[in-house]
């Protein structure tokens, strides 16, 4: 027990002298004063010298600085020993604004052996920061009652900062209504009270905007403001009022229910219930006039409340009060007269008093129509009326004013159905009243047609196309005439006028349907026989006198390849074969035969080629195409066969072609008789009685009888005719070739020895040449073969020889068959 007491004793002992050693370590105090807001890095002090402490023994001893409760605001620069702001210090935020002096506390702690140094830092205030009040804007109600000398708090400003840099003291802005009372509290505070100098008047301003500033003592002085908005409540202190005592409004008779008179608007200059006005009638307004008028309580709407006749009253007074809603309510009167407007309200009359509803549009000028007359009730410029036509249209008619109020409608231009059928007469009757009132009443007047207008076609002149061989009662055309008038003066019948083209009338070759202008063919036409027709079409109304028009047809027949082409050299009987005898020592391109034959069609359909269908062997002979000589391509020899035999096909151009076939058998002779001299003039004997020369002399004459039958009786018929006929020139051209081709002169001669076959050409209307002349010699005999010449057709046919010699007559030289049309 002892030496634990002695142990005790000894660690007491040991504890006392450390903390007597460590308080003496810690006993210095250094004291240090700088203002707030210094920059960081500024100096304070330097702490080795203000210690006695050697620069070196600040790094060895590991010299660091403790701030006591509060963040690092400083530091200790090692190498230089000052002790230097690390970050900006804030009074306020460190020290509490009701202290006067604020200190930073901090310790120096030096190592081997350990040592405190106790720094005390004061924060000195500095003038930065603005008086500022705890409301920016403060409101106040103040009745326009309240006495003069009220006070009325006010919220304080407050500054951060102490002393002399707090608040000073205050100021208000300039006002005839209000000043400042500042007090001073227990704590140094400074308050401010608002004082009202003299009575307000919510009529004369509602709102008073102040401004409160705060001002501290700082050097220089800092302030901060607030707004105070003072709000003058009212009273019940003014009663309402009219604009005018009296007004004056017009309102027109018969004016609509409901219609708005005039909305009435008094005035009272308080506010709120004070303000809200109820409108009514006093006693001095009649019963008659509340019933024709009605007044909205609220709103002052004085509106039409039943019918208003300015006959029944001419005018009306209305009494009206308004009164507020105030606690003490006050009124207001005023007086309405009220002038009641004559209004044109009645329309004007027309009447028709008599009147044709149709008129034909042939009537003269100045024709009466009808008789009108017009009439309003109303008097003055409201009575009296005019009357007029409708201008829309230009109307052929006038108005011719009788007498008084009565009016006569006149034609005054000529009337045309086919322009106007029909015209709506409308008669304008309007008075002078304002606004103007119009009637109107409308006629309608009927134009009659008369026949005033021929048969129109669409064309003068019509060409119709009409291939041959159509069929009888073909339809060609429709010929429709058009006619403007109506009824019967519209309806059209068609004719054919009557023309002879040889003897044959047009209605026998066309008929046309009396009704709807259909033009027929009635018969077949042939174009090798007839080309055209031109005649002529009537068409003619129903009217009284009936009028017509006509117009001219031109019918044009057109070709159709219809005719097989006719084999008419060499000439042989129908299906037998031609035979032809040439000497076998002839030479290469010897003429054998030519063929020829004629195609009564037209242009293309009448273009004839030749074929070689059928030969025995084809290097003896070739055949020109165009021109249908057969020759020779070589010399015969002792293989060839002594008679050949070849078929021809002559085809036109038609489409589709027709053809036709000629079969040549051909005789070859070792000698043949010696032809006479070219420069020899030797008769020939004809054997005019062979029996082809019968049949064509046979043919001639029955020709030539039927001819002159024909022109017997084409002289019977142009005597019988007053207007003279001129004989058809196809006629004349038969005749007179006829009679040519009778005589064949005796005494030609052949100035060849070999067969000479002659060029022919013949012509036909559309100048093609298809004649043909033959000339062979046989035996001793010359033998002349007319051509077949198709029926109907005409042609021109000349013939000239290949190679002419010495003649005894010019005739014997050529036969000419002439058609000129």
């Amino acid at each position: 027990m002892a030496l634990s007491i002695a142990t005790v004793w000894a660690r007491c002992v040991t504890v006392v002298f450390v903390f007597n050693a460590m308080w003496g370590i810690a006993l210095s105090i250094n004291r240090y004063s700088i203002p707030e807001e210094m920059q960081e890095g500024s100096v304070v002090a330097n702490l080795a010298t203000d210690l006695g402490l050697d620069l070196r023994t600040l790094i060895t001893r590991k010299a660091k600085l403790d701030i006591i409760h509060s963040k690092k605001y400083l530091d200790i620069n090692k190498e230089t020993g000052d002790l230097f702001i690390l970050e900006k210090i804030d009074r306020e935020y460190i020290c509490s604004s009701k202290t006067t002096s604020c200190f930073l506390k901090m310790d120096v702690i030096f190592e081997n052996p350990i040592r405190i140094f106790n720094i005390e830092l004061e924060i000195m205030d500095i003038n930065d920061n603005a008086p500022v009040f705890r409301r920016e804007t403060m409101h106040l109600d103040i009745s326009e009652s309240t006495a003069a000398g009220e006070r009325f708090s006010l919220t304080n400003a407050v500054d951060a900062d102490v002393g002399a840099n707090s608040i000073k003291t205050y100021y208000l802005s300039e006002s005839k209504y209000f000043t400042i009372d500042i007090q001073m509290g227990s704590d140094g505070s400074k308050y401010v009270d608002l004082v009202l100098n003299s009575n307000l008047d919510r009529e004369e301003q509602t709102v008073h905007n102040l401004i409160l500033t705060a001002v501290d003592g700082g050097v220089p002085a800092r302030s901060g403001t607030a707004s105070i908005i003072v709000r003058v409540l009212d009273i019940n202190d003014n009663a309402p009022f009219f604009n005018q005592p009296i007004y004056a409004i017009n309102v027109t008779e018969n004016s609509p229910i409901g219609t708005l008179v005039m909305t009435l608007n008094a005035t009272d200059l308080d506010e709120g219930t004070n303000a809200e006005i109820i409108y009514s009638y006093t006693l001095y307004t009649s019963e008659k006039t509340q019933e024709k008028f009605s007044l909205n309580s609220n709103t002052g709407e004085i509106k039409v409340k039943d019918v208003i006749d300015f006959e029944e009253s001419h005018s009306f007074d209305i009494y009206i009060q308004a009164r507020d809603q105030g606690s003490n309510s006050l009124s207001g009167d005023c007086k309405i007269m009220v002038f009641i407007t004559d209004l044109n309200d009645n329309y004007p009359e027309v009447t028709i008093t008599s009147f044709k509803s149709t008129v034909k549009e042939d009537v003269a000028i100045g024709t009466l129509i009808a008789v009108i007359s017009i009439s309003d009730r109303d008097s003055g410029d409201n009575g009296e009326v005019e009357l007029t036509l409708n201008q829309q249209t230009s109307l052929p008619f006038f108005l011719n004013k009788s007498s008084e109020d009565y009016f006569a409608l006149h034609v005054s231009e000529p009337l045309d159905r086919e322009r106007i059928p029909r015209y709506e007469i409308t008669f304008i009757v309007t008075d002078k009243g304002t606004p103007r009132l119009s009637d109107n009443e409308t006629i309608t007047l009927e134009i009659l047609d008369v026949n005033d207008n021929s048969p129109i076609f669409p064309q003068s002149f019509y060409t119709i196309h009409v291939v041959e061989n159509n069929v009888p009662g073909a339809l060609l055309t429709s010929l429709s005439a058009f006619d403007p008038d109506l009824h019967e003066n519209q309806y059209l019948v068609y004719f054919i006028m009557e023309k002879e083209i040889i003897n044959t009338s047009m209605s026998m070759l066309f008929s046309i349907n009396p009704e709807n202008g259909n033009l027929y063919a009635l018969k077949t036409f042939d174009f090798e026989r007839e080309r055209e027709f031109l005649f002529h079409i009537e068409a003619r109304d129903s009217g009284v006198p009936p009028l017509n028009s006509n117009v001219t047809v031109h019918i044009i027949i057109l070709d159709q390849n219809d005719n097989t082409p006719l084999i008419v050299s060499p000439w042989r009987a129908q299906g037998s074969v031609i035979e032809e005898v040439i000497p076998r020592s002839t030479d290469k391109g010897f003429l054998v035969a030519k063929v020829i034959a004629i195609d009564a069609d037209s242009l293309q359909n009448s273009r004839v080629t030749y074929q070689l269908l059928q030969i025995s062997d084809s290097t003896l002979f070739s055949l020109d195409q165009y021109n249908g000589e057969i020759r020779t391509t070589r010399m015969f020899s002792y293989r060839d066969p002594r008679h050949q035999r070849l078929v021809i096909v002559a085809k036109d151009n038609g489409d589709p072609a027709l053809s036709s076939t000629v079969t040549i058998k051909i005789s070859t002779v070792e000698h043949m008789v010696t032809p006479f001299s070219e420069t020899t003039e030797v008769p020939l004997e004809y054997d005019l009685f062979t029996d082809l020369n019968l049949y064509l002399v046979i043919g001639l004459g029955s020709v030539s009888f039927l001819l002159l039958i024909t022109i017997l009786v084409v002289i019977v018929l142009k005597c019988q005719k007053p207007k003279p006929m001129k004989m058809p020139p196809a006629m004349n051209m038969n005749l007179n070739s006829l009679n040519r081709n009778s005589v064949i002169s005796r005494n030609s001669i052949i100035s060849q020895r070999s067969s000479t076959i002659a060029d022919s050409t013949l012509i036909s209307s559309d100048a093609y040449w298809y004649s043909l002349f033959l000339a062979e010699t046989r035996k001793g005999k010359v033998v002349v073969r007319q051509p077949i010449v198709p029926k109907g057709a005409g042609y021109f046919v000349s013939s000239i020889p290949r190679s002419t010699g010495p003649t005894e007559t010019s005739d014997s030289r050529a036969s000419t068959l002439q058609y000129s049309k």
